[in-house]
């Protein structure tokens, strides 16, 4: 996968109360991230999903009604905190993902597509040990497309 070169720099929360007025604020855009063949390649090769709509694109091109190889499901999901880590910067001692709720792949993402999150602040609760948690709704787009490819509610743990 690749960074694309004009990125945005990220914003910066500098505590819990700052993250607390976030709540229901406009959400955060992402810089687009190409999925490449090799970033699909090696999920494949870490998960053991080697299904040939993902990895053999002549086959693809051929066979699938997407016209060539897709990213995973999962791939695109796996790329939610690096794309919200490329937009938020937290002041934190350390943070941890802690869940999702209500996944849904909705659009297929084309090799070589670009990606970029949609990220709003859901809800802030605190959690044992001076942490907070919170639940970012999450909307994953495709360059180009109108659908979006993956919706969902990302919960993570901050301690600050």
């Amino acid at each position: 996968m690749s960074d694309v070169a004009s990125a945005p720099t990220a914003v910066e929360i500098p505590d819990l109360a700052a993250l607390r007025a976030l709540v229901g604020a406009e959400p955060f855009v992402s810089p687009w991230r190409e999925v490449n063949m090799p970033a699909v390649q090696g999920f494949a090769d870490a998960t053991g999903d080697h299904q040939w709509i993902h990895i053999d694109e002549e086959r693809a091109r051929r066979e699938s009604p997407f016209g060539g190889p897709i990213a995973h499901g999962f791939l695109t999901l796996s790329l939610v905190p690096v794309l919200l880590a490329s937009t938020i910067r937290l002041r934190q001692r350390m943070g941890v993902n802690y869940g999702l709720n209500r996944v849904r792949f909705t659009s297929p993402v084309p090799v070589g597509a670009k990606l970029r999150g949609r990220f709003g602040v859901k809800e802030v609760s605190d959690v044992e040990g001076g942490g907070a948690q919170v639940v970012w709704n999450v909307s994953l787009e495709t360059e180009g497309s109108e659908r979006p490819a993956c919706i969902a509610e990302f919960i993570s743990r901050h301690y600050f």
